[in-house]
């Protein structure tokens, strides 16, 4: 696909500057001043274009819970969002523990052509906590081991699993959660397992990247081993950065405003890798039976803008590296920027637009969000994958 995009604002991690960009055959081929081409243009005036989002962490609930969500409404909410590149756990029904399920989720959603999905695969088999014989086995390529939605309560096991991992040249991720801990305390349990998993991953030497940090303790031990030379990455949530004190169920809880300020210092620091949903979509009879998780990829863009640029804690280019640039490094990807020879990935957003987040209007499935109401800025115009225009504002967006 060929697109010219011309007098838009190009912002990413390095550049903010009005230029004009143009996607040949996909791929970002020339930026510049007064570029011309004969193929289908888009006026970006007084619009900024961003490089297109990547979520480390999502749910789309397919197979087996496609009441809550499914591979083409959790695309359509993805490109609606901004986003073209998602990673997904593998709590699903059967669990994602072997190359079947794999190669259906990434069959699937190459039919629906939406965006690129990533399939993360469990570290237990079927998420028993006890066995990772699975991983042995497995040919279909995978980057990422999780067994989010519960941590491995087992030690030794979750040795074994980084291990194997580190021969297999994948990334663990920690959902750090020790249940029955948290029956007592949910912020001893998610610090005390953050603390077990640095450990395994300082003495096996695997790569290690910490799930939806929350508390200013957790946060502090990755900081301490991010200073040690340790192999870790970490992911904050936009629920986590906005909101305090705050009842609305989800895993890990919403902290109080001492854990905020803590995670938005590590932000302004350079020690957050990453911005990720956690997209956690929910019926209405689930949430009322205290089902935890947000939808949040339609609201995590402009979430973020606001709590994070307009009040000033870090600037555009800096919000595009932790949820562009850096994520889309983790997955391996050719993404995250707005150079020649990387995917022609894009987002345009209107960053004076004020919204009113309204959960009815979402085209995820899942409705649940603590967001409701609240006023926010920056809101997408254009989703742009490899120059073909995947969502528009305002139209009918299944454009397959």
């Amino acid at each position: 696909m060929n697109l010219l995009i011309k007098n838009a604002r190009i912002v990413d991690c390095n550049k903010d500057d009005i230029l004009d960009v143009y996607i040949e055959n996909g791929i970002i081929a020339e930026i510049g001043k007064n570029i011309k081409k004969s193929c289908e243009t888009v006026d970006g005036k007084s619009f900024v274009l961003l490089p297109s989002f990547v979520d480390m962490h999502c749910h789309f609930r397919e197979p087996g819970f496609t009441y809550k969500e499914d591979i083409l409404t959790g695309s359509l909410a993805a490109v609606k969002g901004g986003y073209t590149a998602v990673n997904l756990m593998a709590n699903t029904n059967p669990v994602c523990s072997n190359d079947y399920v794999i190669n259906y989720v990434l069959s699937k959603s190459k039919e629906i052509n939406l965006i690129d999905v990533h399939q993360t695969v469990t570290i237990t088999k079927n998420m028993d906590g006890k066995d990772t014989s699975h991983l042995d086995d497995l040919k279909f390529p995978t980057r990422f081991i999780s067994d989010d939605g519960k941590g491995v309560l087992r030690s030794r096991v979750m040795l074994d699993a980084m291990m194997k991992s580190k021969k297999m040249g994948i990334t663990v991720i920690s959902h750090a959660e020790d249940e029955e801990i948290a029956k007592v305390d949910t912020r001893l349990s998610e610090n005390i397992m953050t603390m077990r998993d640095i450990s395994l991953c300082k003495f096996t030497g695997a790569r290690l990247h910490v799930a939806h940090v929350s508390t200013k303790e957790a946060i502090n031990e990755i900081i301490r081993a991010k200073d040690e030379g340790v192999n870790v990455t970490c992911e904050v949530t936009p629920h986590h950065i906005a909101l305090y004190d705050n009842d609305y169920k989800v895993n890990p809880p919403i902290r109080k405003k001492e854990d905020v300020d803590r995670i938005i210092e590590a932000i302004k620091n350079g020690y957050v890798d990453a911005i990720a949903t956690d997209h956690a979509p929910h019926t209405n009879v689930d949430k009322s039976n205290g089902a935890p998780g947000i939808s949040g990829l339609e609201s995590a863009f402009s979430i973020c803008y606001t709590h994070l640029v307009k009040k000033g804690h870090i600037d555009l280019k800096k919000l595009s590296m932790l949820m562009s640039k850096n994520p889309a490094k983790l997955m391996g990807l050719n993404k995250g920027q707005i150079e020649v020879g990387f995917d022609g990935d894009v987002v345009l957003v209107d960053l004076d637009k004020e919204l009113k987040i309204d959960s009815n209007k979402f085209v995820s499935k899942g409705k649940n969000t603590p967001f409701n109401g609240h006023k926010v800025f920056g809101e997408v115009v254009l989703t742009i994958k490899g120059g073909r225009v995947v969502y528009r504002r305002g139209e009918n967006n299944d454009n397959r």
